[in-house]
């Protein structure tokens, strides 16, 4: 196939990406109460499930940290449209979210012609492994890191005379922020199997530069997560988690490649 005919084949597999993302939008739309009422708004009442847990173990430890009667702040629209772009935006974010697995489908149908044939065997893992990792991520921030990024910074103050009133703008761009950079950062072991597979990575060079990946997920912890040690740790933790599984894919794949060659020699 001429270039031409590739960027032809790229724009048809880019074109249903984004007419499958805003089907789901459109459903994202259309269920408003449920997204904003069951989901995105649910952290900012004191029985989300996140503030239940960490009140009973805070309690375990002989202290009430998470344990709120109610949040001291109100969150308010401070634009004429201000809701009703909120809820194009939140629609578009939601189709993306929920429409991933049918975007890394179009993704790898765009990349499989160029593939060997025991390489396409692996598509349905790959597809699958690398959803589960993202919808993984989107649980994990919003279970983990936004309840303790709206209870810190919902619950901050300078001063007892200054009330928290949160533009409801700020408030879905830092849930919606923080939702996909933890679905984002949850795919570090497809890019790393990627990459080996393309000869950039090796599990040699991951394990002499580990300090330095660890420095990068804790700037990238610090500008997802409120200022407090605790949230950087809980996001740090995972991540270099799949770090550490990502060398041994990436180890994997380059012994299998290795005695696929001695084989033909």
């Amino acid at each position: 196939m001429s270039f031409l005919g590739h960027l032809e084949q790229l724009r048809q597999h880019l074109i249903r990406s984004v007419a499958g993302a805003l089907i789901a939008a459109a459903l994202v739309f259309y269920f408003k109460e449920f997204f904003f009422d069951s989901i995105l708004l649910k952290p900012t009442k004191v029985d989300f499930l996140t503030y239940r847990l960490f009140c009973n173990i805070s309690k375990l430890w002989g202290g009430e940290v998470f344990c709120l009667d109610s949040m001291p702040f109100k969150l308010v629209n401070l634009k004429m449209a201000g809701q009703f772009g909120m809820h194009i935006w939140v629609a578009l974010i939601g189709g993306i979210i929920l429409s991933f697995p049918y975007i890394i489908l179009q993704l790898w149908l765009f990349v499989s012609p160029g593939l060997r044939p025991e390489e396409k065997k692996y598509s349905g893992l790959m597809i699958s492994s690398s959803s589960l990792l993202f919808f993984l991520g989107v649980f994990f921030g919003y279970f983990i890191i936004v309840p303790l990024t709206v209870q810190f910074l919902g619950t901050y103050q300078v001063s007892v005379d200054v009330q928290n009133q949160i533009d409801l703008s700020s408030y879905i761009s830092t849930i919606t922020s923080v939702l996909l950079a933890c679905g984002l950062m949850f795919q570090l072991p497809v890019l790393v199997y990627v990459g080996t597979k393309l000869g950039l990575l090796t599990p040699q060079w991951m394990r002499k530069y580990r300090k330095h990946a660890f420095v990068v997920v804790l700037v990238i912890a610090a500008i997802i997560t409120p200022p407090d040690v605790a949230s950087q740790i809980l996001v740090t933790i995972p991540v270099m988690l799949l770090y550490e599984i990502s060398i041994l894919i990436s180890a994997r794949i380059v012994k299998s490649e290795q005695s696929g060659q001695s084989r033909v020699i």
